[in-house]
């Protein structure tokens, strides 16, 4: 979902890079990190987020749980709130399920098909109100999508 927001903002205009990509340049002041935790925290996301501030970038973090880790939190100017269930949520409820006392859990998406699919459609609604914003018609979107496909 990431590289869709990435593939969204650069249909925009705007100068957008995944991280790990081969041609993303460093991040440094003025940038902002966008990141994903769904469950709060993951070694990686943590590292990213505390290099990308280290360099001067702000950082964004979405999640589904924003209680669900200190260091991300820590390292986030603004923490995203997108109530959807991870993978954490499923292993959670498989515990519960083997516990006799407790009801069995709802069926659902599988492991984090919910928050991804969520992301998708937060980042769908962020591009259209910076396409307003920015002044940018489907058509002058249409005219930077590549032609190599």
């Amino acid at each position: 979902m990431m590289r869709a927001l990435c593939m969204r903002l650069a249909h925009l205009g705007l100068p957008a890079h995944c991280v790990g990509d081969v041609t993303a340049p460093p991040a440094a002041g003025g940038d902002l990190l966008v990141a994903s935790a769904g469950p709060g925290s993951f070694s990686t996301v943590d590292a990213i987020c505390g290099v990308a501030r280290g360099a001067g970038a702000r950082v964004l973090l979405l999640t589904a749980r924003p209680d669900g880790g200190d260091f991300p939190r820590r390292q986030a100017d603004v923490v995203a709130h997108l109530p959807a269930q991870t993978m954490a949520d499923d292993e959670e409820e498989e515990e519960m399920a083997e516990t006799p006392e407790r009801s069995s859990p709802r069926a659902k998406l599988p492991m984090g098909s919910l928050y991804e699919g969520a992301m998708f459609v937060l980042f769908e609604m962020v591009v259209l109100e910076l396409a307003r914003v920015l002044g940018q018609s489907p058509a002058q979107m249409r005219a930077r999508h590549t032609n190599l496909e």
